[in-house]
């Protein structure tokens, strides 16, 4: 991200600079499910407000990653301040923030949420309600925001607007809620839209000459200014040059500069109650900012700190390693600084025998974690090897010690655990009627118990199971979508730990465990899983000059086993006729060799041997 300096003016973004009164500033953010059309409709409603000139607009405008860009999805949450002259003569001040999507990056919509005081639910016209849908709603209303239901895709022509609006009535359980109707593509119903934002969401409060207390709610890291923060302001004002302390950590700085998001970045003298923006202090330390913190004046300080966000545990735990151990520190550097950005992002170091040193990192779900490995890889410019993705384990040993095992390693012998306990998941899927079936035993085959089931509308039904979170990591989601012809969504949430039967699959190759390609698995899939596995490894693992012998095992016992067969160098090409005795000489020299090889060589693992788990 850019910030100017402080010498460059801002008259030209047409925004007035001095304090504005409360009543007119409107702080919201927009939600959805994923590819339900939010980003496109905050550039319909940046061009409706003309807060970028028409010769300098693009499509995804507030996705500035290249990564969003391309898989067209939102993953960082974005916010830019418009100005909109509303029907009745007033101009109001706009705060919006556009949220993420998907599932696994839930942490993002809900520290915007912390931000704002309404907020725009979107709902495809085509698709209606969907998983996700369920989550942000209920998000949004356990915080008592104002929700503003809005139809999208009217232009489809597969669009079905009237029966979405009785799922999003039957979901607000209220069927008096006014829906607006809108094409984000065609442009059609915004501003209707934005007149319901200027009426229904309420101002924020707060007193601008109150002590300063403001929410960080986003940070990032620039080379030359150090840490930018970006803050909701409650009460007081910021100022450029005025001493600040972050409340977690009592850290003290001076503002060096402050700015506005329309939506590039453009520098102000102060920011007031009810305002969204960033500042930079000269810090340096990217661990001294932290998402939930509050801002306050060192001069005069507040009691106490303002209610942060929840913040989101890691469900997931992979290892990333570099490619090369000289990059080490590189990598170190740069998963500091990436944290800034992701702080559902969680690491620490950690050995392999096979990798040497690394780390253990957290994420909230797979395509969480393959984001950040893209986003390191890009932006930081290091090669990473990830191990097996895995959940966090409770073992109870029979002393009556409780321990985490976040690695198949780490799992005790068998003689010494009491009980093993695995995290289970609320599972929300919304499908189409006739789909209930294969769904209720794609389910019931991940080890899932049936709740209840509900029917949205005579075509939509909602089913509830209790599964095993390890279960629907991998591949559920892909079958889910695969049985529903695409119709199908899913969400889940975190409900607690549960006893189950599991045991640690170990891969040898030539008698030698291979630690990153272990896993713990239920006991009754275990051979299934150890077979498949076993045949997917001989495919990718490249033939050597040795034979590699592959093997499944569950403690001592070896359960499957495939060989890759030594590549076949013909020694006797060069012998034409004579004596047998030669040939047999030169054979069994080879003989000999190959078994030295065998004995002292490694064996090359690719990095697709890593995530060959996860397609099993």
């Amino acid at each position: 991200m850019r910030v100017p300096s402080g010498s460059e003016v801002f008259e030209h973004s047409g925004l007035p600079a001095g304090p504005m009164d409360l009543g007119l500033i409107r702080n919201f953010c927009i939600v959805a499910h994923i590819d339900h059309g939010k980003s496109t409709l905050a550039d319909r409603l940046i061009q409706t407000t003309g807060a970028v000139e028409q010769r300098k607009f693009r499509e995804q405008l507030l996705d500035d990653m290249d990564l969003e860009r391309e898989r067209g999805i939102t993953i960082k949450a974005s916010y830019v301040r418009l100005q909109y002259h509303a029907k009745d003569g007033q101009a109001y001040r706009l705060n919006l923030i556009d949220t993420p999507g998907h599932v696994d990056f839930s942490f993002e919509v809900t520290k915007s949420l912390q931000a704002c005081e309404g907020t725009i639910l979107v709902v495809d016209a085509a698709q209606g309600v969907e998983a996700q849908t369920v989550a942000n709603f209920m998000l949004a209303k356990d915080r008592g925001l104002t929700i503003v239901p809005v139809v999208n895709k009217i232009d489809l022509p597969s669009a079905q607007p009237e029966r979405v609006a009785e799922e999003i009535m039957t979901l607000m359980q209220d069927t008096e809620v006014p829906i607006t109707f809108v094409s984000a593509k065609e442009g059609v119903g915004i501003d209707e839209m934005l007149e319901r934002v200027v009426h229904e969401v309420p101002p924020p409060s707060g007193d601008p000459a109150a002590p300063l207390a403001a929410l960080i709610f986003d940070s990032s890291f620039d080379s030359y200014k150090g840490v930018i923060v970006f803050v909701r302001l409650i009460h007081g004002t910021l100022r450029a040059k005025s001493l600040i302390t972050l409340m977690s950590n009592h850290r003290r700085f001076e503002v060096q500069e402050l700015g506005i998001m329309v939506p590039t970045p453009e520098p102000v003298e102060e920011l007031h109650a009810g305002d969204v923006g960033f500042f930079t202090a000269n810090i340096r330390d990217p661990h001294d900012v932290s998402p939930g913190d509050t801002v306050t004046e060192t001069q005069r300080p507040i009691p106490a700190a303002l209610p942060g966000f929840k913040r989101l545990k890691p469900m997931v735990f992979a290892g990333i390693y570099p490619a090369s151990a000289q990059e080490l520190t590189t990598l170190r550097a740069a998963m500091e600084k990436f944290a800034l950005t992701d702080a559902a992002f969680l690491f620490e170091p950690e050995h392999s025998d096979a990798l040497g040193q690394g780390f253990r990192c957290g994420f909230l779900g797979l395509l969480h974690m393959e984001i950040v490995q893209e986003r390191l890889e890009r932006e930081y410019d290091v090669d990473l090897v990830l191990t097996t993705p895995s959940v966090v384990f409770q073992v109870k040993k029979r002393g009556g010690q409780l321990i985490e095992v976040h690695r198949p390693t780490d799992l005790p012998q068998a003689g010494t655990v009491e009980s093993v306990a695995e995290p289970f998941v609320r599972a929300v899927i919304l499908a189409p009627a006739e789909t209930q079936g294969p769904l209720m035993d794609l389910a019931i085959q991940k080890r899932g118990v049936y709740k209840s089931t509900e029917y949205l509308s005579e075509t939509r039904t909602k089913l509830v199971f209790e599964m095993p979170l390890a279960e629907i990591l991998i591949d559920f989601y892909d079958k889910l979508k695969s049985l529903t012809r695409g119709y199908g969504s899913f969400d889940y949430e975190f409900i607690g730990y549960r006893p189950a039967h599991l045991a640690r699959l170990d891969i040898m190759l030539n008698g030698k465990i291979c630690e990153p390609l272990s896993s713990i698995v239920a006991k009754e899939q275990a051979y299934d899983k150890g077979k498949a596995l076993v045949e997917r490894l001989k495919e990718i693992i490249p033939r050597q000059l040795f034979e590699v012998a592959i093997q499944a095992a569950v403690g001592s016992h070896v359960i499957a086993r495939e060989t890759v067969r030594a590549l076949a160098k013909n020694v006797t090409a060069k012998c034409y006729g004579g004596d047998i005795s030669r040939k047999r000489k030169l054979w069994e020299k080879q003989k000999e060799g190959k078994r030295r090889m065998k004995q002292f060589g490694n064996v090359e693992i690719p990095q697709e041997a890593f995530l060959a788990i996860l397609k099993i």
